[in-house]
């Protein structure tokens, strides 16, 4: 193989400078994701079933912060109905905290190449 001509480009090709500004992408990408997990867990998702008599509220850390129930939801002779709004408020409003993590998530790597990070055992 001619020099220069490797992976490396022996100095002529100009890697050490993209490899720089890789480094420098991928330090800006973690600082980005920090202060972006720092917003999402200091957020709140709510979430409603049976028409608002259920109401659950999880935060970015998708935990349970509150669940507030009607009192007429509650029917001795039908639990299994409150058990299912339950279950359904609580998941949807996880579905939302997952999906502004998603959503945190491409904004920050939309204008990142990731093509180059595997040289680095990304």
């Amino acid at each position: 193989m001619a020099k220069g001509r490797g992976y490396m480009g022996g100095g002529h090709s100009g890697q050490p400078i993209r490899q720089k500004d890789m480094m420098r992408q991928v330090q800006k990408m973690q600082e980005d994701m920090a202060r972006m997990q720092e917003e999402l867990e200091s957020a709140t998702f709510e979430a409603a079933a049976g028409g608002g008599m259920v109401r659950a509220v999880v935060n970015g850390s998708k935990e349970l912060a509150s669940l507030t129930i009607d009192p007429e939801a509650v029917d001795p002779e039908d639990v299994e109905m409150l058990q299912d709004l339950v279950v359904a408020a609580v998941n949807e409003a996880l579905r939302a905290a997952e999906a502004a993590s998603s959503e945190n998530m491409s904004k920050l790597t939309g204008g990142l190449d990731l093509g180059g990070l595997g040289g680095f055992g990304f």
